[in-house]
C-alpha cells in the first residue's frame, strides 16, 4: 500500500479543473474548486483495489502566469 499520492490540479482552458495524479494514469475534471476533492477520490477508489490505495491525496494547484516582457 502506497502512503501518498500526489495530484497536480490546474484551471482547464475551457472552465474548471483538471486534477492528474503523478506516477500514476489517473485524472479527472471537476466543475469547481469545491467539488475537486470528492471528484479525486472517486478516481483513486475506482483506481486501486481495496486497502492498496494511498492513505493521503495531496491537491498542488498550479497556475500558469503569462507576463509580457
Amino acid at each position: 500500500m502506497m502512503s501518498e499520492l500526489i495530484f497536480i490540479v490546474e484551471e482547464a482552458p475551457e472552465g474548471g479543473f483538471v486534477a492528474r495524479a503523478l506516477g500514476q494514469s489517473i485524472f479527472t475534471e471537476s466543475d469547481t474548486r469545491a467539488e475537486l476533492p470528492e471528484k479525486v477520490r472517486d478516481s483513486v477508489r475506482c483506481h486501486f483495489e481495496e486497502g492498496k490505495g494511498p492513505k493521503f491525496v495531496p491537491l498542488h494547484h498550479v497556475r500558469e502566469e503569462v507576463i509580457a516582457v
